[in-house]
């Protein structure tokens, strides 16, 4: 029998391991921005186009390479980091495999200039797929100059999973700020098509913070401070009450790396135990430095896990420091029963001397003298007797027996009585007709059996059919508000709901004012409360970030969908039955009233027949 097995060409293996490597343009930009870290860069440029699909170039002012080094970093498990097995665990460095630039330039036309400091003269090297085409000598200044275009050129399938160029964008910029925000001191700048997106100076991290989210985000802010032996915690976490309904701004960081932890999250979570509303979730900053034999970073293709030594300590650790910032800037109640702060004396008040007050009593005054004189005249007091308070019911005995207008007996004139179709004493008359189960199911009786209802499913359907078709006709109806809302956002939140303006402006939002970093609102839905307002754009630009919907669904579609989402009844609200059948009446008045805008069943029915099926 033939042999079977055989080693794959080394281009054919390059795009497997890419496939590890590079899953969507984020993925080169993470790669490419750490090594300009890795080279020393202080200044790093990343240029993108159709989020980065056409092209993803990034430029440092790093050591740069010689000829040699520049040509073997694209060799695959080529690196400078490591040398033996045993310096896995003691990386400092971003990244140590080899694999990035051999990978990249296996999928895409890559092009590298690169110049030591030293050196006259550069090198340009150009790679397709995995061929070098050229090697040159070029005049370049000191650094290294990545340029990544065409990517997945040679591998359609791979293409044609990417996103739109919104959601792309998104992963790139989330990439970028997870580099971006813990290397406060490299000066980092973003092109997208041409413009500027991020201009980052040189700063600390808690202005690297604000200068990535805005300067709203500076009130936000708890200072995190801890020193042991094993563990070293700095950085910031958010206020309880400027919680988001989603995880965006939660960055763990171990040794300036960024990481994922559910476990670590955990212990935030649990920090923040009774402070935070339903449904939100803290934000969170946080720098973890550890010693690097502690952890094993090479777990993950993406180098976003770590697996640590003793994670228990960690989590206890994480845990208390986050609970003692809140408690030591009086976020959270601090119980201490030595002290009573309500009695403790104001700071300006602490070296005065008491004054005793002093009234001034008119000692002549007497209220049931007959003559008072009231600012330089004379009057009349009403002097009480016995005669004058009964002389008050005089008459009245009289009145009630000889005036006819008195309202002794009164007539109504009474409405027509028609039939009744039920009597009154039948019971099946006075029986509801709709009931709610666990506040989550309204339960209603239909000829052929039962119906249960999924009320949070059903509202959103009956909201976004209602949304969609005030926004199709562009009839919105809006309440005007008392006061304008200001809200804050950052530049790219707020680039978002510009695209969206005009349809928000159907559903009935008024918007007065949009600056770099907030908005005005003068008028909104009359279907939305005004503090409902902030949460559900945090939620729309959340679901277009990341739920951008494919070439068949429109932004008013997704528009109409995340706002049916956030504004819909939810589950374990209560409800009165008159709510519960308008509900019902509402859902079966839709287009499409068997599933939610999601595509979930909204309804079940039940048959007496497979009623009765149970019993037997």
């Amino acid at each position: 029998m033939a042999d079977i097995i055989q080693l794959l060409p080394d281009h054919v293996a390059n795009q497997i391991a890419a496939g590890e490597v590079v899953q969507r343009p984020a993925s080169v930009v993470k790669e490419l921005l750490e090594n300009a870290i890795d080279a020393g860069a202080k200044t790093i440029k990343l240029i993108v186009k159709d989020a980065g699909k056409t092209l993803i170039q990034v430029i440092d002012d790093g050591k740069g390479m010689s000829v040699t080094d520049a040509r073997l970093s694209f060799e695959r498990h080529a690196t400078s980091k490591i040398r033996t097995a045993d310096d896995l665990f003691q990386l400092n460095t971003k990244g140590f495999r080899g694999e990035a630039l051999a990978s990249i330039a296996a999928i895409a036309h890559v092009e590298l200039k690169t110049k030591q400091e030293q050196d006259d003269v550069g090198t340009t090297i150009v790679i397709e797929g995995s061929e070098v085409t050229s090697q040159e000598v070029v005049v370049t200044p000191k650094g290294t100059s990545v340029s990544v275009k065409n990517l997945f050129f040679n591998i359609p399938a791979r293409r044609n999973f990417l996103k739109s160029n919104t959601v792309e964008l998104r992963h790139i910029i989330d990439e970028f700020h997870r580099v971006a925000l813990v290397h406060c001191d490299i000066n980092f700048v973003m092109y997208n098509n041409g413009s500027e997106t991020f201009n980052l100076p040189i700063s600390n991290f808690r202005q690297r913070i604000v200068n990535i989210f805005g300067n709203k985000t500076n009130e936000k802010l708890v200072p995190v401070e801890e020193d042991t032996e094993v563990l070293k915690i700095s950085g910031f976490v958010g206020k309880p009450e400027f919680a988001k309904k989603t995880r965006g701004e939660q960055y763990f960081f171990v040794n300036n790396r960024f990481i994922k932890s559910a476990y670590l999250n955990h212990a935030i979570a649990s920090a923040f135990e009774g402070l935070l509303r339903s449904g939100t979730h803290a934000s969170y900053f946080l720098n973890l430095k550890v010693d690097p034999q502690t952890i094993d970073i090479n777990i993950h293709p993406t180098k976003t896990e770590i697996k640590f030594d003793d994670e228990h300590t960690l989590y206890a650790l994480l845990r208390s420091a986050v609970k003692h910032s809140l408690g030591q800037f009086n976020i959270a109640p601090v119980l201490d029963f030595e002290r009573d702060a309500s009695l403790d004396t104001p700071y300006n008040f602490n070296k005065k001397e008491t004054n005793t007050p002093s009234i001034d009593i008119d000692r002549s005054f007497n209220p049931f003298r007959e003559d008072i004189k009231v600012s330089g005249r004379q009057t009349t007091a009403f002097k009480p007797t016995v005669n004058n308070w009964e002389s008050l019911y005089i008459g009245l005995e009289s009145n009630e027996n000889n005036d006819p207008n008195s309202f002794r007996e009164v007539q109504f004139e009474s409405e027509e009585s028609t039939a009744s179709i039920f009597d009154s004493d039948n019971p099946v008359a006075q029986v509801q007709t709709t009931y709610q189960l666990h506040n989550k199911y309204i339960v209603s009786t239909i000829k052929s059996g039962m119906l249960v209802i999924d009320q949070h499913r059903a509202h959103q359907r009956i909201l976004y059919e209602d949304f969609l078709k005030n926004m199709t006709i562009k009839e919105g109806v809006s309440q005007q508000l008392l006061f304008p809302l200001q809200l804050h956002f950052s530049v790219q939140e707020i680039q978002i709901l510009n695209k969206l303006k005009d349809d928000l402006e159907h559903t009935g939002f008024v918007f007065s004012n949009v600056l770099k970093e907030s908005l005005e609102i003068t008028g909104v839905p009359i279907s939305v409360p005004e503090s409902e307002v902030s949460i559900i754009l945090e939620q729309l630009i959340s679901d277009v970030e990341n739920e951008v919907p494919d070439a068949h669904f429109s932004a008013t579609d997704l528009l109409a969908k995340s706002m049916a989402k956030s504004l819909a009844i939810k589950t374990g609200q209560s409800l009165e039955r008159d709510e519960q059948e308008h509900l019902v009446n509402k859902l079966f008045a839709c287009k499409e009233p068997n599933v939610s805008p999601t595509n979930k069943i909204t309804f079940i029915t039940m048959s007496v027949d497979e009623l009765d099926k149970k019993f037997i």
